[in-house]
């Protein structure tokens, strides 16, 4: 059976996050003692005590979740269950790097905190703003933000059908907002994030993440990673930059990565992290795809049921 696992970004955290794993299995606790000794503070209390108001610094967000997402890989490693692809959602990209061998774990946790401060820096606050435009399609939302008059803003996440975010400048996202609800869209609601990410105004950050990267050593993936940037599989070390690059400042095609896998034969996935925001778009995307997700206790044995009766 082909397994597709897939990683969660920014935006499912929450405080208690991987703390029931986290008593269960060794791993799990050295995978935070490991992560807390390269930050230099507790990750885990972070994660499972908060506050949220802490937790959900973007800087602090990013090495959280790669924790609790690579802490619950390995217990699955353990149990003997493995993919012929994997993938992430933004974020979650920097896990399916860790998860396929292409980047350390320990690089990767450096990587995502600098990448949090990057990304907070890269546009005043009160600046930016991104928002989630639901029930209408692609080509209507990108034809509403070149229609703007009153600034930048862009499709930023192409997530599933009818789901698509946008970002840019605050005031022209208020007016698509605005244009889109005229246009029909069920909800055009702004999003309490601190910066509008996956568009040109992350241009100056890219960069500098970019020179973060060349300090940090790349192998080819020890198992495919279909990429954010062009929903494309990826399968050797220099590829990974300049698509970890693009992914910052360009739209993040999720609807299509999902696609990318199906048409390639694999139509089971495990969403391995906080929360279960994806498997929600996947459903939209492949209903007929069998999807779990893993993030405590009960989640996993399911998972490991599944694994060993098909």
């Amino acid at each position: 059976m082909k397994i597709a696992f897939v990683f969660p970004g920014q935006g499912s955290q929450y405080v208690g996050m991987g703390k029931e794993i986290f008593e269960e299995y060794p791993v799990v606790r050295e995978t935070f003692i490991q992560a807390s000794d390269i930050l230099g503070y507790d990750i885990a209390d972070l994660c499972f005590n908060g506050p949220a108001e802490e937790l959900n610094k973007t800087f602090k967000t990013q090495p959280c979740i790669l924790t609790t997402s690579i802490a619950i890989l390995r217990v699955i490693e353990e149990k003997g269950i493995k993919p012929s692809v994997v993938a992430g959602h933004s974020l979650g990209e920097y896990s399916a790097l860790v998860a396929a061998k292409a980047i350390s774990f320990d690089d990767a946790v450096r990587l995502t905190e600098k990448r949090g401060h990057l990304m907070q820096e890269a546009v005043p606050e009160g600046k930016g703003l991104m928002a989630a435009i639901l029930g209408l399609d692609r080509e209507k939302v990108d034809s509403i933000c070149n229609s703007v008059s009153s600034g930048y803003v862009a499709p930023a996440n192409y997530n599933c059908p009818g789901q698509i975010v946008i970002a840019g400048e605050k005031p022209a996202v208020e007016e698509a907002i605005e244009l889109c609800k005229k246009a029909g869209a069920k909800r055009a609601v702004a999003l309490s994030v601190s910066a509008p990410s996956h568009c040109k105004l992350m241009e100056q950050a890219s960069k500098k993440l970019g020179e973060l990267i060349d300090a940090i050593e790349l192998k080819n993936p020890s198992i495919p990673i279909v990429n954010n940037a062009e929903a494309k599989f990826l399968y050797q070390s220099d590829e990974i930059k300049p698509s970890l690059i693009r992914q910052l400042n360009s739209p993040l095609l999720w609807e299509d990565s999902i696609k990318t896998i199906t048409n390639h034969g694999i139509n089971t996935f495990i969403e391995i992290g906080p929360g279960k925001v994806l498997s929600g778009l996947i459903k939209r995307i492949s209903p007929e795809s069998k999807i779990l997700n893993v993030e405590d206790k009960k989640t996993l044995e399911i998972a490991f049921s599944f694994s060993v009766t098909t």
